[in-house]
């Protein structure tokens, strides 16, 4: 088979866990095939780059193999090519130490609050 409809072969590869997810992607304007926006029922081939935007990261990947059902995890990775950007790094807020209180100490006097918020980088009221 020389070509496969895009959210069948979306779901082939495992870039979603169903095909209804696909498809509901490709509805929602979250996926684009060769730089237009893509319906569920858009044929791909070898050669087409496929954008799918959503979920933790963009994802760009190459149509090698058009595939229709669902194979395994090594067959699938032989599917296509990934030309996706690498990971954002993680939340820089997790890297910051936050204040912690002692545990019992009850709730934050008002001054308490204000200086967390000050620390935190909040605006105080």
């Amino acid at each position: 088979m020389d070509k496969a409809r895009v959210d069948s072969w979306m779901w082939a590869v495992r870039l979603f866990r169903s095909r209804s997810l696909a498809a509901a992607a490709c509805k929602a304007g979250h996926v684009r095939v060769n730089g237009d926006k893509a319906k569920p029922s858009q044929l791909v081939a070898p050669g087409d780059e496929v954008h799918v935007r959503g979920g933790p990261r963009e994802r760009i990947v190459i149509v090698v193999k058009p595939l229709v059902k669902r194979v395994g995890a090594a067959l699938a990775a032989e599917a296509l090519e990934d030309h996706s950007p690498p990971p954002a790094p993680r939340h820089q807020a997790e890297a910051i130490p936050l204040a912690r209180r002692e545990r019992g100490s009850g709730r934050p006097t008002k001054a308490e609050r204000r200086q967390l918020d000050r620390l935190r980088g909040r605006p105080s009221h």
